[in-house]
């Protein structure tokens, strides 16, 4: 009897090391390279599930940026998360940077990857490219989570600009001065401004520290001028919200990621419910594929049904 429970214990043990190696290997992080518009991008995958891309902020990595997300959001998602031009591992080219530039690096490379209606989690300069994608290429994305976010420069705090300023070479040339000069002047209107905002139709989530490099009134413009969106600010946090606060912030992006797909996912099952009765010649009355009591915005029915 010792030997045969010993035995089923041992057996129990193994299946359940064997289980864990296999989801260790599974989400491991794979690193890769694209050919986009002339020069190599670098991005990380890991994962597997409805795709999601996370984009760092400016003169970091989607690894670093994100180092206590991925192990997290990877159980249930493929990430896909690239280093933009000249930063992380993707090697500088000629020229000065570019918001523009690298939100078509980041198009194309979901065009690559057969990638269509994503998730995208944006921090800093990575949230104005999600920004960015949503204005050129909504059918590209499908809701979108933005962290210390600005539309223009005057976004950020009047001291930080003057510091910027002062210290700035007119002629940059190294990664860093070419991110303070694209801080200083970009985005431009003609990139982003709350007229463009408004016509962002995916869901977003706006997040920002209450101590953040954006100031709070730039924020809130963003939030007003979007027609689906959600505001979360943190307490006692500054501008590295996913870093500083991911014990708080995870469970949150989780929650509106999932809420978003079970939504939809509710109506889609609702509107296959409606094609089936029709082919069988059943009348169906009122049927609007939104579920009884529901609402979005403004009391409309569809929408997420977020108060502002």
């Amino acid at each position: 009897m010792v030997n045969g429970a010993m035995i089923a214990l041992l057996a129990f043990w193994l299946t359940c090391v064997r289980a864990d190696t296999v989801r260790g290997v599974a989400q491991s992080t794979l690193w890769n390279n694209a050919n986009i518009h002339g020069h190599k991008i670098y991005y990380a995958v890991r994962g597997s599930g409805p795709a999601l891309v996370f984009l760092h902020g400016g003169g970091d990595s989607g690894e670093h940026s994100f180092m206590r997300q991925l192990s997290v959001f990877s159980e249930h998602h493929h990430i896909v998360a690239p280093d933009q031009v000249g930063q992380g591992r993707t090697p500088d080219v000629p020229g000065p940077l570019s918001y523009t530039a690298m939100m078509e690096d980041t198009a194309e490379l979901l065009r690559i990857l057969k990638l269509r209606h994503v998730d995208v989690v944006g921090f800093s300069d990575g949230g104005i490219l999600a920004l960015l994608l949503a204005v050129r290429h909504p059918e590209m994305v499908r809701r979108i989570v933005i962290s210390g976010v600005n539309i223009s420069p005057e976004g950020l705090r009047p001291e930080d600009l003057e510091e910027m300023r002062a210290t700035q070479n007119p002629k940059p040339t190294t990664i860093d001065e070419k991110l303070a000069h694209l801080w200083l002047t970009s985005p431009t209107e003609a990139e982003l401004n709350l007229g463009l905002l408004s016509k962002i139709t995916q869901p977003v989530l706006v997040i920002s520290g209450d101590r953040d490099a954006i100031t709070l009134e730039h924020t809130l413009k963003i939030f007003h001028a979007l027609p689906d969106a959600e505001l979360c600010v943190l307490p006692g946090t500054d501008h590295a919200t996913f870093s500083g606060r991911s014990e708080w912030l995870n469970p949150i992006v989780s929650a509106f990621l999932d809420r978003i797909r079970d939504t939809a996912s509710a109506v889609h099952d609702l509107n296959l419910q409606h094609t089936r009765l029709l082919r069988k010649g059943e009348q169906v009355e009122n049927f609007t594929g939104i579920p009884e009591g529901s609402k979005g915005t403004n009391g409309e029915p569809g929408g997420s049904g977020t108060p502002r």
